[in-house]
């Protein structure tokens, strides 16, 4: 199993989430073609609802553990309550790279 379905996979286990997207990111960096390193995860669960935000990150790194000590070299999170993702702009685009050129 690929990477990003690894991520997908537990997340939508442990998280059960109303919605769940995980992008690979990595053809954004300076690795080479094919990579799964760098991915984004945008999740809304109502198992982050009374969590501070540390806290819901902390639920995710416990979930992926293995794999952030292998082969996921960054992940950006961006994690919502229901009433959070109802009422907020949604996760942001990600920036562009600053780690150098292909």
């Amino acid at each position: 199993m690929v990477v990003q379905e690894q991520i997908q996979t537990r997340l939508g286990d442990k998280l059960t989430p109303l919605q769940l997207e995980v992008t690979n990111e990595s053809f954004m960096h300076n690795v080479p073609e094919g990579s799964e390193t760098h991915f984004k995860v945008t999740a809304v669960s109502q198992t982050f609802s009374g969590l501070r935000k540390v806290r819901r990150h902390q639920l995710v790194y416990e979930v992926l553990n293995d794999l952030l000590a292998g082969p996921v070299h960054a992940l950006a999170l961006h994690l919502f309550t229901p009433d959070e993702w109802q009422d907020g702009p949604g996760a942001p685009d990600s920036p562009k790279c600053h780690g150098g050129e292909r």
